[in-house]
């Protein structure tokens, strides 16, 4: 028997599914949201299934949540989520917490080797041989009323989780790494993970290498302060200065207004609200010598040689477990454990993949 669809438009409808959910082992989730002219997305939708019912909640009409928050964090019932990233950077920002605990059918599917970060239409073709239709993928979820395919198109994004959980969830079992899904998804479920400090907001910066020590200084600093920017005033990032601007003006350091100006990388509203900002970050940054992880290690001859051993090594146990070279150690990962050895702050010295490579690898390094 299939699950009936719910649209669930009001507080009392919201509070009674609730109390029903609160009595279920698990409950399938996700989200739908736009994200066009602001910093932070906005909730539209959340489906909800329970193997029997499947919710969509329209939080444009039901503006508390309490009653969804109280399921989310309730330690008996486990979440089922596919790809959860976005899905708790939302919640994380409603609720200050994330759903736990979680049970991540594409971390799942990684660690079953089914595929490297499989997509949820992906796996439930591969795992149920049913197609699911992606037409309405760019559907604009704030606009109301939804239609009845849209609404049947949100919830068969919880709807197969019913029967995809329990499958993997058995395969996880005889492979004997229930442990190592339970271990990610907790980690996963950190909040601050899930949040951006505009300290941070260098990390985004894809052109950062390109620039000399003392310009990824300055960069640094203009991410940091678009970051706050933004997030002060809901808008994005690119809204308020985009990257090619943050480069041209880190190598450039301009001293004045006319020589800001005169890169011609900024519209001239931004220009006008934002110049004498702009200047001083540069000057300020100018001022302090970039530190690491701004300024990145250059590695060495011999450093680059043990690189290639450690991600031969790397290669040669995913491949004994089937999991992706990439999911087990990255290279970032490497390069850290290279550089910090056991003081790196990597996954590779955690956990499992502590037991199946960390310690082999960390022996390498020493």
């Amino acid at each position: 028997m299939s699950a009936t669809l719910v649209l669930i438009t009001t507080q009392d409808a919201l509070a009674a599914q609730a109390r029903i959910w609160m009595t279920r082992p698990w409950v399938a989730v996700d989200t739908e949201f736009v994200r066009v002219d602001t910093y932070y997305p906005i909730l539209c939708l959340v489906q909800v299934g329970d193997g029997e019912t499947n919710c969509c909640i329209d939080t444009l009409a039901v503006k508390d949540l309490t009653p969804l928050f109280e399921v989310m964090h309730h330690p008996r019932i486990l979440k089922l989520f596919h790809a959860a990233g976005q899905d708790l950077e939302i919640l994380v920002k409603l609720s200050g917490a994330c759903p736990a605990p979680m049970f991540d059918t594409q971390i799942a599917a990684t660690l079953l080797g089914i595929g490297d970060q499989i997509g949820y239409a992906g796996l439930v073709e591969k795992l149920l041989g049913i197609p699911v239709d992606k037409s309405l993928t760019r559907t604009d979820w704030s606009r109301r009323p939804l239609t009845g395919p849209e609404l049947a198109y949100a919830a068969d994004d919880v709807r197969h989780l019913a029967t995809i959980y329990p499958m993997l969830h058995e395969k996880l079992a005889a492979a004997g790494r229930l442990g190592w899904l339970a271990e990610d998804c907790a980690w996963q479920s950190q909040p601050h993970l899930h949040r951006t400090d505009p300290a941070d907001a260098w990390q985004r910066l894809k052109g950062l290498a390109r620039l000399n020590p003392a310009a990824q200084g300055v960069a640094a600093q203009l991410a940091q302060w678009r970051e706050a920017e933004a997030q002060e005033r809901d808008r994005p990032r690119k809204w308020i200065v985009e990257d090619d601007a943050i480069y041209r003006i880190a190598e450039r350091q301009p001293r004045s207004a006319q020589q800001l100006q005169d890169l011609n990388v900024l519209q001239p509203k931004t220009l006008a609200r934002h110049s004498e900002t702009l200047l001083r970050i540069v000057e300020e940054a100018t001022r302090t010598p970039a530190t690491a992880p701004l300024a990145a290690d250059e590695a060495d001859a011999g450093q680059k040689a043990l690189l290639q051993q450690l991600q031969n090594s790397v290669r040669e146990i995913a491949a004994q477990l089937g999991l992706p070279p990439g999911y087990l150690g990255p290279k970032a990962d490497l390069l850290e454990l290279i550089f910090k050895r056991e003081r790196a702050d990597i996954a590779l010295l955690r956990g499992w993949r502590r037991e199946v490579a960390g310690e082999k690898l960390l022996k390498k390094v020493k």
